[in-house]
């Protein structure tokens, strides 16, 4: 665990409410996490009025000038050629560089990896990075990633992500052995397809830094089957947005049923304070705050319509993921995980030549 004091680089001017929610969340954060500061990066002309507000804020926080941002409707490969004087490109900078421990943003999610992969690049062991978050489940939470990344992975890829997920979890759970899961069609051996078998084989052996629980079904993600929930992008965005989209159809019909009738109001009002407590349980700024895993360095991406809380939530993330050392954890798993290929790799090709 790192004791020493952690520097959070923030993108001022990323969010649909910034500047105002970042620095509202850096000053809940302050509060939160003593001993850490701010590189806050955008426009001085609208933060400094902002920072002025909180007594204390600008002890630990430094505005850094930025020239351009990037837009919500940027495409990646623009934020990339033409914003690099953008507050988010210099966040990141910071963070890649050295000058902050960690970059922090509610901007545009595609230019922000592509921004975070260019500078930062993949750590050794990860050919490419995953986007990761936490979902509430009838047991706790569940890390899920890929969540919208990589649209496409083989088997390698999804090996890798098992080992970013455990650590992400270990880290941030507190967890010794997370259980892991690839997400398939059945929980039987011979279902879904090749590469997702492929992975289960790598993570099935008894040397993987992996807890392989095997393969679960959408199903069992509520249900808290396993700790860590792996897929590929495109079937883990989906899934997301599925259950959200689900979770708010439900609240939107108890909200009509308390409605239909004198007795149903009557009944509502007994049940606010139940309803208050699975708001609280549920409330999504407490899982604001995906990480693109597999970065040589520590990138949160904060939901760009969040609040202050939740991007002081997001914030929280970064700060433990440098607190309890995420980066270097992670180094070893990937290490192990592709040591334990290699060979299981070299005594299949020793057994296929000895048949011959």
């Amino acid at each position: 665990m790192s004791t020493g004091k952690i520097v959070l680089a923030l993108d001022g001017m990323g969010g649909d409410h910034a500047p105002d929610v970042i620095v509202n969340g850096a000053n809940i954060a302050r509060e939160r996490y003593p001993g850490t500061s701010f590189l806050l990066f955008g426009d001085p002309a609208r933060l400094k009025p902002l920072v002025d507000r909180h007594k204390g804020l600008s002890q630990v926080l430094e505005i850094v000038p930025a020239e351009d941002a990037v837009l919500a409707e940027d495409k990646p490969s623009f934020a990339l050629r033409r914003r690099r004087k953008s507050s988010m490109w210099l966040a990141v900078e910071a963070a890649a560089q050295g000058r902050a421990d960690t970059v922090v943003s509610a901007g545009n999610t595609g230019a922000l990896l592509a921004i975070s992969m260019f500078a930062m690049r993949t750590i050794a062991g990860a050919h490419r990075p995953a986007l990761a978050s936490f979902l509430p489940t009838s047991r706790g939470e569940t890390v899920m990633l890929d969540l919208g990344a990589n649209l496409e992975c083989d088997a390698d890829n999804l090996a890798e992500f098992a080992v970013m997920g455990s650590v992400f979890a270990q880290v941030l759970l507190g967890l010794d052995r997370p259980k892991v899961g690839l997400l398939n069609v059945g929980s039987e051996e011979e279902k879904g397809h090749e590469e997702l078998r492929q992975a289960a084989r790598r993570l099935r052996r008894p040397e993987a830094p992996v807890n392989f629980h095997g393969f679960v079904e959408g199903n069992d993600i509520g249900a808290g089957v396993v700790d860590v929930v792996v897929t590929d992008g495109f079937t883990g965005n989906v899934s997301l947005k599925s259950i959200e989209g689900t979770a708010k159809l439900y609240t939107q019909w108890v909200r009509e049923v308390f409605k239909t009738s004198t007795f149903a109001k009557i009944g509502g009002l007994f049940a606010a304070g139940a309803f208050l407590k699975m708001r609280k349980r549920v409330d999504p700024r407490r899982y604001n705050g995906g990480v693109f895993l597999g970065l040589d360095g520590v990138c949160v991406k904060s939901h760009g319509g969040t609040d202050a809380l939740g991007f002081a939530y997001a914030i929280g993330v970064a700060v433990d993921l440098v607190r309890y050392e995420y980066k270097s954890k992670l180094a070893e798993g990937l290490t192990k995980l592709h040591e334990v290929t290699s060979v299981a790799e070299a005594s299949a090709l020793q057994a296929s030549g000895g048949a011959e």
